[in-house]
């Protein structure tokens, strides 16, 4: 299932499903799917909140930036995201975010899936495949999965990989424009004591 490497580019396969890096080939791909879905995600979506003393037009990177920032990140082992493809075909992206080594040995995951390609068990095939790569070549603690509580679909993906409700954290996360609550979900790695 893993490709044996804690380097970067890290590249998962399990049955029809692959995870690997975004590549700036892919941009046709990702930005149709991310257009074709815009409704579908933006209740789910990380925005920028405005700051004091930051410009108030901040924007999310372009695809460019995007690519090199994430592939910058991912070499580092500071944060990897892949894309999902579905046999061959390009579905959604998932992340393991917020990487730390040492004492804590944690991180968290996060996802989205094209809207045509949902309960069909990807998106929990992809979170199982990241969790297992986090767990044995990054030797994880644990990994946390933190989702809107309105989220029901997003809940029971974190559920049906073994992810266990440790508790809320108010205010988490800055989605769809406004500071939301969220649930933090938690799995710990059986084979680190």
């Amino acid at each position: 299932m893993l490709n044996g490497k804690k380097s970067w580019p890290v590249v998962i396969h399990s049955g029809d499903v692959t995870l690997r890096p975004l590549r700036l080939r892919d941009q046709r791909q990702w930005s149709q799917v991310r257009k074709i879905n815009r409704i579908w995600l933006t209740p789910w979506e990380a925005t920028l909140p405005q700051t004091p003393g930051e410009e108030s037009s901040r924007e999310l990177p372009h695809y460019f930036e995007m690519v090199n920032a994430y592939n910058r990140e991912g070499r580092a082992n500071r944060s990897i995201s892949l894309i999902i493809w579905y046999q061959g075909q390009l579905v959604g992206q998932i992340s393991m975010g917020g990487i730390i080594l040492g004492a804590l040995r944690g991180a968290h995951i996060g996802y989205w899936i094209d809207e045509r390609f949902a309960n069909r068990g990807i998106t929990s095939q992809a979170v199982e495949m990241l969790t297992e790569f986090g767990f044995r070549s990054l030797l994880l603690h644990r990994i946390e999965i933190n989702l809107r509580p309105e989220n029901e679909a997003s809940r029971r993906v974190a559920e049906k990989c073994g992810y266990i409700l440790e508790g809320q954290r108010p205010r988490y996360l800055h989605i769809d424009g406004q500071w939301r609550d969220h649930l933090c979900f938690v799995k710990e790695n059986p084979e680190i004591r």
